[in-house]
């Protein structure tokens, strides 16, 4: 069995951190989650916006559902920001950064109710396409706890996008 090089990374505080990853295959999958926080963010902001803004017949449901789909995108941030910290790299804080990395667009004005929804749906399946992008450089580097969240982010954001597309008949 060959030996495997030593991983030397150093954390926050200047300690060398082992955990059993290469430096540059755990530098590459922190690069990939950074930009599935990115979208996870993008995301969250969009949909509080139309959670704010939505008007129309179905104003409670969908102000509801925003509401439940804003919160869920609030905590995983913070889980995927941990697991970048967790592999020993800085995890991104701020707009400009999520502008660059993100593939989720930016709202242009208020879009009608179902718009909204339409729109949300396919962003859902981008944040899908990002985690997914990032699931083969996990595995390749054995690298089981980004790949169990991955997976789990991938479940939502199907089950999610499933639901939107439902509400648009």
């Amino acid at each position: 069995m060959a030996k495997s090089p030593k991983k030397t990374a150093k954390a926050a505080t200047g300690s060398a951190i082992d955990l059993g990853i290469a430096d540059s295959a755990r530098r590459e999958i922190a690069a990939g989650l950074s930009r599935l926080l990115a979208d996870t963010y993008t995301l969250y902001l969009k949909t509080h916006n139309f959670h704010w803004n939505v008007t129309g017949p179905q104003f409670n449901s969908l102000h509801l559902m925003f509401e439940g789909q804003y919160t869920e995108l609030a905590l995983a941030v913070d889980l995927i920001a941990e697991r970048i910290r967790a592999l020993g790299e800085p995890a991104l804080g701020s707009y400009s950064a999520y502008a660059k990395l993100s593939t989720i667009a930016e709202a242009d004005g208020v879009p009608a109710a179902e718009e909204m929804v339409r729109i949300l749906a396919e962003d859902q399946l981008a944040v899908v396409r990002t985690a997914r992008s990032v699931f083969p450089l996990a595995d390749a580097a054995h690298d089981e706890p980004t790949a169990d969240l991955l997976t789990q982010r991938m479940q939502v954001h199907e089950k999610t996008g499933w639901m939107l597309r439902a509400t648009m008949g």
